[in-house]
């Protein structure tokens, strides 16, 4: 038997753990008792920006649900401390529709948006799409570190390069030779070995 929509969101959004913060609109029993009966689970329920980021450390929440008729600044300031340390889907209701407002969330990292009222049946599916949307990110954020730190290899080693060829006097092949030698001997990341390198240069070099 295919399941209606209603229970398929339900099911989707069952067992999350959900921090509430009620920024100025008051409705977060409303939002608390349609959490419920998805099978959420609300772990706090907040109404000052400055906890923000000491519960969802001692909270660990799944998802941050934000109520509010405007996002006030210091919400958005704690939420950009959160994404950049502890990072997770969170979802703003707003009644303010503003370019500024929706702007200062998503630039604070939140994953949905929702303006113009709130009403408990699109409650799962919004929690569905920050999900999506956040996983999206994080792995956009996380091929984006890998690549920045192999661009940041390949410039150690060949600065790494640069220091046997003027200290030792090898060519550019030699010493990418000596750099993998010495690499393979200590069981290390040839990039790695490269920071050895520069390091002691530096640490040679007259101040």
């Amino acid at each position: 038997m295919a399941s209606s929509p209603d229970s398929a969101g339900a099911s989707g959004a069952q067992g999350l753990r959900i921090l509430l913060i009620d920024d100025g609109a008051h409705r977060v029993e409303l939002i608390r008792q349609e959490l419920s009966r998805l099978g959420c689970e609300v772990v706090g329920v907040i109404d000052s920006a400055m906890l923000i980021h000491d519960c969802v450390l001692r909270l660990t929440p799944d998802v941050v649900i934000v109520d509010s008729e405007s996002p006030t600044r210091d919400t958005m300031e704690n939420l950009a401390l959160v994404n950049s340390r502890m990072p997770r889907p969170v979802v703003v209701f707003s009644e303010d529709g503003g370019d500024d407002p929706m702007r200062r969330a998503l630039k604070a990292g939140v994953s949905a948006y929702v303006v113009a009222g709130l009403q408990a049946q699109r409650l799962a599916p919004v929690l569905q799409v920050a999900i999506a949307r956040f996983e999206q990110d994080m792995a956009l954020r996380q091929e984006l570190g890998r690549a920045q730190a192999q661009l940041s290899a390949r410039k150690s080693i060949e600065r790494a390069k640069g220091i046997l060829m003027s200290e030792q006097g090898l060519d550019e092949d030699a010493a990418y030779k000596r750099l993998r030698r010495l690499a393979m001997d200590r069981g290390v990341p040839l990039a790695e070995v490269a920071e050895r390198i520069i390091e002691a240069q530096n640490l040679l070099r007259p101040s």
